[in-house]
């Protein structure tokens, strides 16, 4: 009972800890906020004037991600970048730019040693990987995240013995990076967790009436519908499933089918 007692007591400050660091992870650093919405080009240019290095960078969906790692303030930023512009600019984990002490990693370290009591190594997810782009304020939340991450990343069974909302999510998160990395493959659209994917592959070479009254009856919403001289575009979004689609089509027929990002289909 003393046992149990004292783990409790330290998970529960391992999560104000994650929950203080979260705070300070979730904002734009004043040293670059004037650069979100920069040019990436110039931008990446004014990161190293101002003393950041690339440490690493990787593509999800149709936006870069690159995390910078300054030596001299001790921060390290992930910088996303959509259509050539930095689209945003957030602080987070020194162990996201590989630094193994920081001041401001306690809340993490202590979610890397929830995972450890959990069955795991260690934090193979980035800040990124969750939905918010900022890791759980709760240690066992954080450590099921990473369960199901690995086991979605390195195509594991889905083993959720505990019905946990944050396994799954991590198992997403973890199915959706490996199709990131293995982008080379056709048709490397990937869906895990509670997600399920809506097949849309027999609706190519159909005509644009039929193709769009099967879409929606599938649960997905036009977004957009555009005129070019190319043919015509027309945007879907599925919010069950966490679709984005692009269809474009020429003389009444589709001409292709895909998925893209989900910014694409925001409003």
């Amino acid at each position: 009972m003393k046992y149990f007692g004292k783990l409790s007591v330290t998970m529960m400050a391992s999560a104000a800890l994650i929950a203080q660091s979260t705070v300070a992870f979730a904002e734009t650093p004043g040293s670059v906020r004037d650069l979100v919405g920069a040019r990436a080009a110039g931008g990446e240019s004014t990161l190293e004037d101002r003393g950041f290095t690339l440490h690493h960078g990787t593509t999800k969906n149709d936006s870069k991600i690159g995390y910078w790692w300054n030596p001299n303030t001790k921060e390290c930023v992930s910088v996303t970048t959509y259509d050539g512009k930095f689209e945003s600019i957030n602080k987070v984990s020194g162990s996201d730019c590989g630094q193994r002490s920081n001041k401001n990693d306690a809340g993490v370290a202590v979610a890397v040693g929830a995972a450890a009591i959990l069955g795991a190594i260690a934090l193979s997810h980035k800040s990124d990987h969750h939905n918010d782009r900022n890791h759980y304020n709760d240690s066992q939340r954080e450590a099921e995240y990473e369960r199901g991450y690995r086991d979605g990343l390195y195509n594991h069974a889905y083993h959720n013995y505990g019905r946990s909302d944050a396994y799954s999510d991590g198992f997403s998160a973890g199915v959706e990076q490996r199709g990131h990395e293995t982008s080379y493959r056709n048709n490397n659209h990937y869906s895990g967790g509670y997600a399920a994917n809506v097949y849309v592959g027999d609706l190519n070479g159909q005509t644009r009436d039929y193709a769009t009254s099967q879409l929606m009856s599938r649960g997905f919403m036009m977004r957009d519908d555009k005129r070019t001289d190319d043919g015509r575009y027309r945007t879907f979004w599925n919010g069950s499933s966490k679709q984005c689609l692009v269809m474009v089509s020429r003389n009444g027929y589709v001409s292709s089918l895909d998925h893209v990002s989900k910014s694409t289909c925001r409003d």
